[in-house]
């Protein structure tokens, strides 16, 4: 029987993310007044102006629903999702601890402990390589980097910064080649220049830092009898897109007074996109990039509406606005709206331009990932990654087509333009005096409870009472704020289960929940001054697109297994990997949830967990990799035969610079640090935890 892993007692490097990386990352978001001062409870009058009579039965339904099926639906032993099934039961699962001693099917490796390393540490087995570091040429005429004499032309035809959410997408008639996307969420200029001087940036560095943000598509080559993957430099589908590129503004706030500037008075088309974290791949075959703390690019914010998404009153960390007036609220007060949007990319057509998607609301979009609803309907699920703000989803009306014909996909390009904006209220079932902010569970076992999805928006009309159509899509946290939306725990990314339809929602942290004149805990967030995070599990009826109704609980409460706050799906916790902190999540082939974690608060370096969602392991949780000295784990893809993981930010420490480096990943002492992605496959050939 596998003992619990130890926690390591201290970590000079690892354990919270670095003052240097919130500087950078989010503009120390978390050292500033939360955005959301609302007092949205959820009231009567409220429900009556935004649903409607057949919402509100619903809702009453799935709570009705709900509280009959007791123990008797078991999630873990759902083979798919089920038409009206929209209920949790509260068993969990027979003969936990019981069947082959090597793990659920998928998760068969010797777990990595918690450690502080300067490496990406795989378990015993498994071998890997770094598959592209950043600068690494990937259009023709891109010249090798140098560090030393780094040019914006030369980053503009380079792999960007900070790599993020990753996308491998198939590439037909190349044998053993696929289609790599990569999101470069921002720049941290400290460790990209030498003597870097953070009062005076140069133009030049500036434009650099601007070439290194936004989308990178390179072809790979699988090395046939492993899983190594290598870019392949030059080819006609590679491309970079940064933040002069051209992006198109499309949907139901295209074109709109909010939108418009002098530079764009048709407020259509917006050069670049910034701050891109996690994201999705869709059906059709694009990609979805989400435009999350774009707050941080923009100075002098004045507005109301400023204030309500972070943007500051004054000077920016990056000076950008000095070469350029665009990122200066006082010179172009509406250019901050046309950022905090999802991105769609074709990446099969490289001359194609990447649309921003309005109908999918503003905020600080952390992920968005479809799935279809029976009647072949795309379903978007989103969160907004700041303390106390919300979780969304948008409901297409139009249907997707198959097929790869130019008509097709042209079709299929206009999904997300088209459809209904719904935020998440949710509702426990406990008595409110068993939720005290401690993490004890309440008496019936679990931290569950119902839902409702209320509508923000349709098209050009507004459910919102008091705002218009344009105004919810572009000021989306104040249209949550006025329906009464629950406030969250930084739900950030989101990912459905292939299998079961299951909806998961990683929670990364809320240190302020439960302070003075904040949010209190919830059933839903259930721990005040919650450093650890939780996941989310949600299920709604898959037949009805409209369904206004949810059941949700809580699957994993993350922390230190010795503490009895935590909770594994009721899995034994002295038999899991300790956790804290998950960020991106993804599913492998066999039905397991991978989490990713930023900022783990339990002394280890970051990593890369996997944790069964059905059968009689749900909950068993074990630890795949961690990634180097200030690095965290992003964009997770589980394949059968390879993982990929996105490290980003290494060596991201406090007092760390070019001359002064705190991490020596990817290539050694005396060469500079570089966030790279990175590719894990099992030595003997065989699938992934197999």
């Amino acid at each position: 029987m596998r003992k619990l892993l130890p926690l390591l007692s201290t970590n000079p490097h690892g354990g919270g993310r670095s003052a240097l990386t919130c500087r950078y990352r989010c503009g120390d978001a978390c050292f500033h007044e939360v955005p959301n001062t609302s007092d949205n409870e959820y009231a009567g009058d409220v429900i009556a102006g935004v649903l409607s009579r057949r919402s509100a039965l619903r809702a009453a339904a799935v709570v009705t629903v709900a509280s009959a099926a007791g123990s008797a639906i078991a999630l873990g032993n759902a083979p798919e999702a089920v038409a009206g099934q929209e209920t949790f039961g509260h068993g969990h699962g027979a003969g936990h601890g019981s069947g082959k001693a090597d793990g659920a099917r998928g998760l068969r490796f010797t777990p990595v402990a918690p450690n502080t390393a300067d490496k990406v540490t795989v378990p015993s087995g498994y071998s890997q390589n770094v598959v592209i570091r950043w600068g690494e040429p990937i259009l023709r005429g891109a010249p090798a980097f140098d560090s030393e004499k780094q040019t914006a032309k030369a980053q503009a035809s380079q792999f960007g910064y900070n790599n993020d959410f990753l996308s491998l997408l198939p590439l037909r008639g190349e044998r053993d080649r696929q289609v790599l996307v990569a999101n470069h969420e921002y720049t941290d200029e400290v460790l990209m220049f030498r003597n870097y001087d953070a009062a005076n940036p140069t133009r030049e560095q500036v434009e650099i830092a601007w070439a290194a943000h936004g989308l990178s598509v390179v072809v790979v080559q699988e090395e046939h009898r492993t899983g190594r993957l290598a870019p392949v430099s030059r080819h006609h589908l590679n491309r970079r897109l940064h933040t002069t590129s051209a992006f198109q503004v499309t949907g139901p706030a295209a074109g709109g007074d909010l939108l418009r500037t002098s530079a764009d008075p048709e407020g259509r088309t917006v050069l670049g996109t910034l701050n891109n974290c996690a994201g999705g791949t869709t059906p059709w075959g694009t990609t979805l990039h989400g435009e999350e703390n774009f707050n941080q690019y923009f100075a002098n914010g004045s507005s109301a509406t400023d204030k309500r998404y972070g943007v500051g009153t004054g000077a920016t960390e990056r000076k950008w606005e000095r070469f350029d007036k665009r990122f200066d609220l006082k010179e172009e007060p509406n250019e901050v709206h046309r950022f905090g949007w999802v991105v769609e990319l074709d990446p099969y057509d490289p001359d194609s331009t990447p649309r921003k998607r309005t109908a999918l609301g503003r905020f600080k979009h952390e992920a968005a990932q479809p799935r279809l609803t029976a009647d072949g309907r795309p379903v978007v699920y989103m969160g907004d990654d700041e303390r106390f703000d919300y979780f969304y989803k948008f409901v297409s009306s139009k249907r997707m087509k198959k097929g790869n014909s130019r008509a097709v996909r042209e079709h299929n390009l206009t999904l997300l333009d088209e459809g209904t904006l719904y935020v998440a209220k949710l509702t426990g079932d406990s008595p409110a005096a068993e939720i005290d902010g401690t993490g004890k569970h309440p008496t019936d076992g679990e931290f569950d409870g119902s839902g409702v999805w209320i509508p923000l928006a349709t098209g050009d009309v507004s459910h919102v009472p008091g705002m218009t159509a344009e105004e919810v899509y572009v000021f989306t946290r104040l249209a949550g704020d006025k329906v009464g939306a629950t406030k969250m725990d930084r739900p950030e990314d989101v990912e459905p289960s292939p299998r079961t339809g299951r909806v998961y929602v990683a929670l990364t942290n809320n240190t302020d929940r439960g302070k003075p004149g904040k949010a209190g805990a919830d059933e839903a967030n259930p721990r005040n001054l919650n450093k650890h995070g939780q996941v989310l599990e949600l299920a709604e009826n898959w037949d009805d697109p409209s369904s206004d109704g949810f059941a949700w609980r809580l699957f994993l409460v993350a922390g230190d297994p010795n503490d009895p706050a935590t909770y594994f799906a009721g899995y034994p916790k002295e038999k899991v990997s300790q956790i804290s902190c998950p960020d991106n999540v993804a599913f492998d082939p066999h039905g397991n949830l991978w989490i990713s974690t930023d900022g783990a608060q339990l002394g280890s370096h970051d990593g890369l967990f996997g944790v069964a969602t059905q059968g009689e392991r749900r909950g068993e949780l074990k630890q795949f990799l961690t990634v180097p000295k200030g690095a965290e784990t992003c964009g997770p893809i589980i394949q059968d035969r390879r993982v990929l993981v996105a490290v980003q930010h290494p060596g991201e420490i406090d007092g760390a610079s070019v001359e002064n480096p705190k991490s020596e990943w990817p290539d050694g002492p005396g060469r500079i640090v570089r966030p790279s992605v990175v590719a894990v496959w099992r030595t003997d050939g065989r699938d992934i935890g197999v």
